[in-house]
């Protein structure tokens, strides 16, 4: 194992294990203030972060699009607005089962990843692909029912939730997909202009929202109340995660990268038990399936792949 390669799998696991962490800190955090606010004070303060780094770094011209303006838009509004707005306002409709119904559907982006390049990049699902997304739904309906299939019907919001989770991961996992296409780039600038054009889409949309009273601008007891989660959303879970995530992913390879978000439902789990949330028997069977099919899958893909280089 090359010394670049160990790198490449160190940043991968700051970023995971800084993700896996952001759950549970974010629940008493959506109490306060909505998930949209929180989502402009986060990722508005990341991108200047970024900005001021890459103007240092690169200088001005590396804030020039070179005719990708709207890739960029495109994949930083589905990753700064859509991720951050869908899946933490998933995990407060959720209510207290939340922050690990949301880890657990952060698990599913490798898979997730599989339906993107089938549609993205036309590369087609392999048969073991598809029975592993069946068995890992199988896990994350567990996670979710703990075992009460009334959840389906009783009328609650946890059905809807679940929806809102998904679709915000499968967001993040077209941003990941669409750094492939910026290869000749580097992270630093990937990462900073993508920040910028989703954190002007997330003004935008707060903009209007507010506008039209369906959102208040939150006041400064609810600023100061949320400020220690938004220290550790904007530090490690933000600026040290994503540039983490970008760059571990183009060394060890997305096959390889990937798998790693495995890990962010365990970090989350560990952290829920040690803030006293007692998780049941279904929900780690849950959990444990899916890691399961992810992990074959994953197993399946790489001896594939070594199968088609030998030949």
């Amino acid at each position: 194992m090359t010394k670049k390669y160990l790198l490449g799998i160190i940043l991968c696991l700051i970023a995971v294990f800084s993700w896996g962490g952001m759950f549970p800190v974010m629940v008493p955090a959506l109490k306060i203030m909505d998930p949209f606010y929180i989502t402009l004070f986060r990722y508005g303060i990341v991108a200047i972060i970024f900005t001021i780094i890459l103007l240092f770094v690169e200088g001005k011209s590396a804030f020039k699009s070179d005719g990708h303006f709207l890739k960029l838009w495109l994949f930083g509004t589905s990753a700064f607005a859509g991720f951050s707005f869908l899946v933490f306002l998933g995990q407060k409709t959720a209510g207290p089962s939340g922050s690990i119904i949301a880890s657990v559907m952060m698990a599913t982006q490798p898979l997730l990843g599989v339906l993107v390049g089938w549609v993205y990049r036309g590369v087609k699902p392999t048969i073991v692909s598809l029975i592993s997304m069946i068995i890992a739904a199988v896990g994350v309906f567990m996670v979710v029912t703990k075992g009460d299939l009334s959840v389906l019907y009783k009328g609650d919001n946890t059905i809807f939730a679940l929806v809102l989770i998904l679709v915000g991961a499968l967001c993040w996992v077209i941003y990941t997909t669409g750094g492939g296409d910026f290869k000749q780039w580097s992270i630093l600038r990937y990462s900073t202009l993508t920040s910028i054009y989703g954190v002007l889409s997330v003004i935008v949309i707060l903009f209007v929202a507010t506008l039209m009273g369906w959102l208040s601008v939150p006041s400064f007891e609810q600023i100061s109340g949320v400020s220690g989660a938004l220290i550790y959303m904007i530090s490690f879970a933000g600026v040290i995660a994503v540039f983490a995530w970008n760059l571990g992913n183009r060394i060890v390879g997305p096959i390889n990268g990937i798998l790693f978000m495995n890990l962010v439902p365990i970090t989350s789990f560990v952290i829920s038990i040690v803030n006293g949330y007692k998780i049941s028997a279904f929900e780690l069977a849950g959990v444990s399936i899916t890691i399961l099919a992810l992990i074959g899958n994953n197993i399946y893909n790489r001896f594939a792949q070594s199968k088609v280089l030998k030949s």
